[in-house]
């Protein structure tokens, strides 16, 4: 009987670190950036603020927390006048990240 031969495909480990640079490993933990097959997320604690997809081009999703959540998005867009003009809705930016994950809209 001959044995069949399986192909596999290599895959992309994910990368977890932190954005910002704080004194404290405590506060870093609440700022992660994790990327994975070709995209990148950036979290303000447990939840999804913005992302690169695979094409480029980061989308980052309006304020809708605390102070410190804000601080997060700027440092991830620079936080200028004009990148908070280009910050995207919640309702936005859930679905071009369902898109971006390889979902529907």
């Amino acid at each position: 009987m001959k044995k069949k031969t399986v192909e596999t495909k290599k895959i992309e480990m994910p990368s977890i670190s932190s954005y910002g640079n704080y004194s404290s490993s405590n506060y870093g933990a609440h700022c992660l950036r994790v990327e994975v097959a070709g995209v990148t997320v950036w979290f303000s604690y447990t939840t999804p603020v913005a992302f690169r997809g695979k094409e480029g081009g980061t989308v980052v999703r309006k304020n809708d927390w605390s102070t410190t959540t804000g601080k997060h998005l700027n440092l991830i867009d620079g936080g200028s006048p004009a990148s908070k003009k280009e910050r995207v809705s919640g309702e936005d930016f859930e679905k071009a990240f369902a898109v971006a994950m390889g979902g529907a809209a």
